[in-house]
């Protein structure tokens, strides 16, 4: 009889030993099985695991053990492998850990080889900072533990029995999509909503899957992922702001290497659209202006504020559009709104300014590679006209491809 799956504790079981085997046991009295893996860098669990890492971490680093920093991604590539090979055959469910600053960077990171969809719960104490690096692209469920771990106590032991309970649900859950269409991922932000909305009715329509990224630095550099594991048949790239706020340091900023390049190995055709790319978004308000932006044209959204580009950061961008175009000419298709990239730059728009438009078009169109496609529309990116001519565009695509 085949066993069943297990939930993965990986953790530092020589320092936080108590806390995984109560994580085990809440778990397995839920009717789960574990495998427990030990990822401690200082010495030999004193507490037995399934998997014991220590004996083979120390003949990795030999005589440089006191070197921290090189031990613990040393500890992370070994369980990296060990998950990895497991998931492989079958035999993991999902994975839980718990810890401290390093325990967490330890889990998340482990966390991070288990694909899409797979149960990823962190247990940390650090959970109420930044979690944008640690959490990165991934699934990952993080739960403050509010008290600090060392030991289990009346607090700490009711946030890990529920952290168990999380991941024993998680693990039981049974929706599968009924969805057997064509995906399209499409990428949009809050100043082109009205348009994404349209182009998503419009693909549906045509019997497409709409897969919606916040294109926010991380969604897009998520999407570019996902496409290179095979999830999407075409990438309508509707905004492709995060170059924009990468450039200025805006609110979308941290997008990943890949953005925008062609998935490895896989002939995934793109559409690509200037959405946002008028502006950068940055956190102030009209009551906050820096002194550097305020001859400026800004348009006032909420806690962020966008600024409009000027000539150099606009040549900047477009020069770098293209070379990132440039990897996959045959693939990729560009769609230009004449009449303006965001619902701020349209007539009488706070942003407004299609002199400036056409430097970034005239520009791209001297960059890029003969072979892409490039095509203008008298249309504004939030008209439903153009959201229509977008989405054929795509089904063109998607059905030559």
């Amino acid at each position: 009889m085949k066993k069943k799956p297990a939930v993965a504790v990986v953790g530092t079981f020589d320092s936080k030993g108590e806390e995984h085997v109560f994580l085990k046991d809440c778990i397995e009295k839920r009717g789960i099985p574990t495998l427990t893996v030990n990822v401690g860098t200082k010495k030999p669990s004193a507490i037995p695991a399934d998997i014991d890492l220590f004996p083979a971490l120390k003949r990795s680093l030999k005589g440089d053990s006191g070197n921290r920093d090189k031990a613990i991604e040393t500890a992370i590539a070994l369980a990296r492998e060990v998950i990895s090979d497991r998931y492989s055959r079958g035999e993991i469910a999902g994975m839980i850990s718990a810890g401290g600053g390093t325990g967490t960077h330890l889990g998340t990171s482990i966390m991070r080889v288990l694909p899409l969809g797979v149960p990823k719960v962190m247990v940390s104490t650090v959970a109420s900072r930044d979690m944008a690096k640690t959490v990165g692209t991934k699934d990952i469920t993080m739960m403050h533990s509010v008290v600090d771990l060392l030991g289990v106590n009346s607090i700490s032991g009711m946030i890990l029995e529920k952290a168990a309970g999380a991941i024993c649900g998680m693990v039981r859950s049974r929706w599968k999509s009924k969805a057997k269409k064509k995906r399209i991922a499409l990428t949009f932000f809050g100043f082109i909503t009205k348009g994404a909305e349209e182009i998503k009715r419009s693909l549906e329509g045509m019997g497409y899957e709409v897969i919606p990224f916040h294109a926010n630095g991380t969604g897009g550099t998520a999407m570019e992922e996902l496409a290179s594991e095979g999830y999407f048949d075409g990438i309508l790239d509707f905004a492709i702001h995060e170059l924009a706020d990468e450039l200025m340091g805006g609110y979308c900023r941290g997008m990943g290497p890949q953005r925008l390049e062609p998935p490895p190995g896989r002939p995934v055709p793109r559409l690509v659209v200037p959405g946002g790319m008028d502006c950068a978004v940055l956190e102030f308000t009209r009551d906050t202006v820096p002194q550097e932006h305020k001859n400026r044209k800004l348009f006032f959204y909420d806690f962020r504020s966008a600024i409009r580009l000027n000539k150099k950061e606009t040549l900047l961008l477009a020069g770098q559009l293209a070379r990132k175009l440039k990897l996959d000419p045959a693939g990729v298709k560009v769609l230009i709104p004449k009449r303006g990239f965001s619902e701020a730059d349209h007539v009488n728009g706070p942003l407004f300014d299609p002199a400036m438009n056409e430097v970034f078009v005239q520009e791209l169109k001297k960059e890029l590679n003969p072979l892409v496609d490039i095509r203008e529309a008298d249309l504004h990116i939030n008209d439903a006209a153009f959201a229509r001519l977008a989405a054929e565009t795509m089904d063109a695509m998607i059905r030559q491809n």
